[in-house]
């Protein structure tokens, strides 16, 4: 199989990550229960009139695949593939709303067209005036996994060159309130967080959209090889280590050979176990976390994606994500390990370009 590497990488997230500098100032959150994306200016890049009928989502997502596509320096990717979890759960609640408030009659179905979960790549579509393959993945935390290893496929196969690959995820007020009342958000009283020792349950919830533009060909400024992905919907706690041994024997590694891993703690307890023993695994790695930075939502992982490809690209970790003192003089391979609430548990290798 043919190497596939990540030419751009843009995300828009709780932390200034359009910005050119953010790796110096990225700000840890741990006091607050739902924090929200810094987002651009929209007018720069979309027209307001557009811009009034689209959720926050597709804005975010429309705006982060610019990003990427010019920094790839591609006009028109042959493939759009966005993962998401939730989907324009903006729109969905107000079409909702709207069917509760007219007693089922005289709808209007603007809100239903886009509150579908395919919105997003639609749109960026639309905007390119793209006809090429466009699909759309709903695998709650590892949907941004399932869209890279789609893309893989159609760049191995030959069916692409280069593929434009998004997550993207909003919040809303109904469904936060429900996350509120079910305790997937942590309690006030629980507050602040100590995302790698706490003994609660429940996490700090987050939002943004992350997109990459993956190509068979190796650029100037490519930031990493996408060596290999690994899914599971379920895992005991006994199995982890097993888990990412196999798919480190599987390309020919060992835990020694991997220079950085990064865990996804989030701050429940119930579940980062899972983390801990991972972690276990590699003492002589460098341990790194991220949900502090971005909150945890279903495609989360985008995040942690974005900040492994300029690790690589920098040969740098910023201190702030840092779990142990270990430090590499040259960081090759990076294992990220991620999962929701214990579920769809993925792993994502990746190789400095």
């Amino acid at each position: 199989m043919s190497a596939v590497y990540i030419n751009s990488a843009a995300c828009i997230s709780v932390q200034d990550t359009l910005n050119a500098q953010f790796f110096q100032n990225l700000k840890p959150e741990n006091s607050t229960p739902i924090i929200k994306a810094i987002e651009p200016n929209y007018k720069e890049f979309i027209p307001p009139a557009m811009s009034r009928r689209m959720s926050k989502t597709v804005k975010m997502s429309s705006v982060a695949s610019h990003f990427a596509l010019k920094e790839a320096g591609i006009e028109k990717p042959d493939a759009i593939i966005v993962g998401t979890g939730m989907g324009c759960s903006q729109d969905s609640e107000k079409f909702l709303k709207n069917v509760l408030e007219n007693n089922e009659e005289f709808l209007t179905p603007t809100y239903f067209i886009q509150s579908t979960h395919n919105t997003v790549a639609g749109q960026i579509a639309l905007g390119l005036q793209c006809h090429a393959y466009n699909f759309t993945y709903v695998n709650t935390s590892s949907s941004l996994e399932f869209s890279f290893l789609d893309a893989k496929l159609q760049i191995n196969d030959g069916e692409s060159d280069n593929v434009l690959v998004g997550s993207t995820d909003e919040q809303t007020d109904r469904t936060m309130a429900l996350y509120k009342l079910n305790n997937t958000i942590k309690k006030e009283e629980n507050f602040p967080v100590d995302y790698l020792h706490s003994t609660t349950d429940g996490v700090i919830w987050g939002e943004g959209a992350s997109f990459f533009v993956l190509g068979k060909e190796k650029a100037e400024n490519s930031y990493a090889q996408l060596k290999d992905i690994k899914i599971s919907s379920r895992l005991d706690v006994a199995e982890t280590q097993q888990f990412i041994e196999d798919f480190l024997a599987k390309n020919n590694l060992t835990k020694n050979d991997v220079d950085a891993v990064i865990l996804g703690f989030s701050g429940d307890a119930k579940s980062d176990v899972y983390y801990t023993g991972a972690m276990n695994l590699f003492q002589d790695s460098a341990l790194l976390y991220y949900k502090h930075l971005s909150g945890e939502f279903n495609t989360a992982s985008g995040f942690s994606i974005f900040m492994a490809c300029h690790i690589l690209k920098n040969q740098e970790i910023p201190e702030v994500m840092m779990i142990n003192a270990v430090k590499e003089e040259r960081i090759k391979n990076i294992l990220l390990y991620n999962h929701l609430a214990g579920n769809d548990h993925s792993l994502v290798l990746l190789e400095k370009a």
